[in-house]
């Protein structure tokens, strides 16, 4: 394995900076309440409106939107809601008899409130309205309160409608800690969401990692990720096009290429920069590919595996040969693209999988945003008194050797109980102690 290029910035180390302020916000707001997200809006956003988007300013906002904005917004609400209904379909509930006298079995139920968290800032972020609130509504809740960042005096009139379209019940313009404050402790009429969802900036980040326990959060986010896989077969102007594009998300975003080719890794390295410095966004771009990209050039696609599930990237671009081998052997990544055709962009506007994708190394242990993300697995059982003979038994058993000797008591009075005649061989209080 040899570094063609090396990340100038080796870790992304912690803000303690950031920490502090959202700590200190989140304490502020949850003693503070209502007034004191009032104030910070007025310092931070210079918003003096209402929060809460009512319908008639909604109707003015989305009659701004064009008819092709319209079109293209519903097209990718379709995608996105179509696979969410399809990974709801691979969820079954089920009821089984174990054992004679014994039903085991699990119901699958949506959380009662979600809080969708849209950016705003620099981009207007319609795909992630829809990402964030079609997957929470394909799960059946019944709730969800979603925010994004006003910009002058609304939010963008694209989010507004992608929103209404995805079907939010509550409308938040409002942004930053204050916004998940808001919608983690259920203020100016929200119920308090059960979980907190969406992409944001490093204070939105923050905010979540602080709040959780308190509330469900998707995931620990940090600065967008993606990474290239190539051979020889692709397409240099294409691997530094892709790179580019999503350095867009910001001068922190790492995006990497792992290869086998050298012609390819050094064209590219060559390249890139000058492909960026054409882009509209090219100062962001050029930051981001002079302080966190890296191209690393690995002997086999063995160890091109092994890199890359090392890195774990939020976005996974396979441009090579034999494509059903590189998804047999991949383990770790958010969202995986096979192929030329299949680019980042179309996975984070409009093909349907969700684009709300783990950071920093998380895709080694859990995946995106889904709809299991706002379902609640329930198990239940129901044992007879027939069954009891066996299962108390054994239960009481257990709980001795453990040391529990309550445990083991709620068992032993079970087969007292339900089987007088037998001489157990329990410690077993006599009832009329009690009585």
């Amino acid at each position: 394995m040899e570094v063609i290029k090396r990340s100038r910035i080796e870790k992304q180390a912690e803000n303690n900076l950031i920490h502090e302020t959202v700590e200190g916000m989140l304490a502020n707001i949850r003693s503070g309440g209502e007034e004191t997200v009032i104030d910070y809006a007025r310092t931070l956003d210079d918003w003096d409106g209402a929060f809460v988007l009512t319908a008639e300013k909604k109707q003015q906002l989305i009659a701004q939107v064009t008819d092709q904005e319209k079109q293209d917004i519903q097209f990718a609400h379709k995608q996105v809601k179509r696979f969410a209904e399809a990974q709801r379909a691979s969820l079954s509930e089920f009821d089984l008899e174990t054992e004679p006298g014994v039903r085991l079995g699990q119901r699958i139920i949506p959380i009662n409130c979600a809080g969708c968290y849209v950016p705003g800032g620099r981009y207007a972020h319609a795909a992630s309205a829809i990402m964030s609130i079609a997957t929470a509504k394909v799960a059946g809740v019944p709730f969800v309160v979603a925010a994004s960042p006003p910009r002058g005096n609304a939010i963008a009139p694209q989010v507004a409608y992608a929103m209404d379209l995805a079907g939010a019940d509550m409308i938040l313009e409002m942004g930053g800690v204050q916004a998940i404050a808001t919608m983690a402790f259920g203020l100016f009429g929200a119920p308090p969401a059960d979980i907190l969802v969406g992409p944001g900036n490093a204070y939105v980040a923050e905010a979540k990692r602080l709040l959780f326990g308190e509330v469900g959060i998707d995931v620990f986010a940090g600065p967008t990720e993606s990474a290239v896989i190539a051979d020889e077969t692709a397409d240099p102007m294409t691997v530094a096009i892709d790179l580019a594009g999503q350095a867009e998300h910001g001068t922190n975003s790492p995006v990497w290429l792992f290869t086998t080719s050298r012609q390819l890794a050094e064209t590219v390295d060559r390249i890139l920069p000058k492909i960026a410095a054409d882009f509209p966004s090219g100062d962001v771009i050029s930051t981001a590919w002079r302080d966190y990209g890296e191209i690393i050039l690995c002997d086999s696609r063995e160890e091109v595996c092994q890199v890359s599930d090392r890195y774990a990237s939020e976005h996974l671009q396979v441009i090579a040969r034999d494509l059903d081998w590189w998804k047999a052997r991949l383990t770790n990544y958010g969202s995986l693209f096979l192929g030329e055709g299949a680019n980042v962009t179309h996975g984070d506007k409009c093909s349907g999988t969700n684009h709300i994708l783990p950071t920093k190394g998380a895709a080694r242990y859990t995946g995106g945003l889904n709809v299991m993300k706002f379902l609640k697995v329930l198990t239940w059982q129901e044992i007879n008194e027939e069954a009891n003979f066996t299962f108390s038994a054994v239960a009481s058993r257990i709980s001795r050797l453990e040391g529990m000797d309550g445990h083991a008591r709620a068992c032993d009075w079970r087969l007292n109980k339900y089987y007088p005649d037998h001489d157990w061989d329990f410690d077993v209080a006599d009832q009329q102690r009690y009585d």
